[in-house]
C-alpha cells in the first residue's frame, strides 16, 4: 500500500475522490435539511420520533424529489468514474492525464449539483455532458491499454 500512497497519480485520484465523496454526501444532507422544511417524510414511525411534526407523505415534495435525484444523478454518475479512475492508476497513468480527467471530472460534478439545485439550464446538460465525455475517454484509454497487453 505504500508504493501506492506514494504515486502521484493516486494521489491526484485520492483527492478527487474526498471531493466526490463530499459532494454526495453534501446532497444527502441537503436532501434531509430540505425534507425537514417540507415538514414531510416517507417513513410512518418518523412523526412519533425524529420527525417530530411531520407528515407521511407517499410522493415526495418536487423540493425534495429535485435534490434527491441530483444526489442518484451524482451517485449513478461517480462510481463508474471512481472505479475507472482507480483502473486508470494502477494500470500506470501520468500524474498529468489523471489530473486533467479528474479535474475535469470533478469540476463537471460540482458544475451539474449547482446546476441541478439552481435549476440552471443549459449548464446542467453541458457539465453532465462533460463529466460523461471525460469518463468515457478514460475508458477509452484503459480499452486501448487492455488490448495493447493481450
Amino acid at each position: 500500500m505504500s508504493s501506492l500512497t506514494a504515486n502521484p497519480s493516486f494521489l491526484v485520484y485520492s483527492a478527487a475522490m474526498v471531493v466526490l465523496c463530499l459532494n454526495m454526501l453534501g446532497l444527502w444532507g441537503y436532501s434531509g435539511a430540505v425534507r425537514s422544511k417540507t415538514k414531510t417524510t416517507p417513513n410512518a414511525e418518523d412523526p412519533r420520533t425524529v420527525a417530530k411534526g411531520a407528515s407521511v407523505a407517499a410522493v415526495d415534495p418536487p423540493e425534495v424529489a429535485r435534490v434527491l435525484r441530483a444526489h442518484r444523478n451524482a451517485t449513478d454518475n461517480i462510481l463508474p468514474f471512481a472505479i475507472l479512475a482507480l483502473l486508470f492508476v494502477v494500470w500506470g497513468a501520468s500524474p498529468m492525464l489523471t489530473a486533467i480527467f479528474c479535474g475535469v471530472f470533478v469540476v463537471a460534478r460540482l458544475g451539474h449539483t449547482a446546476s441541478y439545485l439552481g435549476e440552471k439550464q443549459p449548464w446542467r446538460t453541458i457539465t453532465f455532458v462533460l463529466g460523461g465525455l471525460a469518463t468515457l475517454v478514460m475508458a477509452g484509454f484503459l480499452v486501448r491499454a487492455l488490448v495493447a497487453a493481450l
